[in-house]
């Protein structure tokens, strides 16, 4: 869904292009401050697995905010698969208002559920 993730980033100005790293590492540029959002929208049928976001996400608590698409909390008690039927967005408290906003109207715009 990479062409979701680059409407948000247009709805946001951002102009930098996206870095393809891992997603742990993703989780530690943004509690550095080497960068500022994370967004991760799978393809249908993919699950999140849980080992992908557990550490990085009590990296970014520290200091940061890490929900699903829908803004509720990642719940990783449910077994090997955090169970999401939206993406992950991961970003600091100032951005999140606008993040959220982006990823509301760019999904609305796109017809997805959330």
């Amino acid at each position: 869904m990479h062409d979701l993730s680059s409407l948000i980033a247009k709805k946001l100005g951002v102009k930098a292009p996206p870095v393809r790293i891992d997603s742990q590492a993703k989780y530690g540029a943004l509690s550095r401050g080497d960068g500022a959002i994370y967004l991760r929208f799978p393809h249908k049928g993919y699950r999140e697995k849980i080992w992908d976001h557990a550490a990085g996400y009590m990296v970014v608590a520290a200091g940061g905010v890490a929900t699903d698409a829908a803004v509720n909390p990642l719940n990783f008690s449910r077994g090997r698969y955090l169970g999401l039927d939206t993406g992950i967005i991961v970003t600091n408290q100032k951005l999140m208002p606008a993040l959220l906003k982006a990823v509301q109207k760019s999904v609305k715009e796109k017809a997805l559920p959330l």
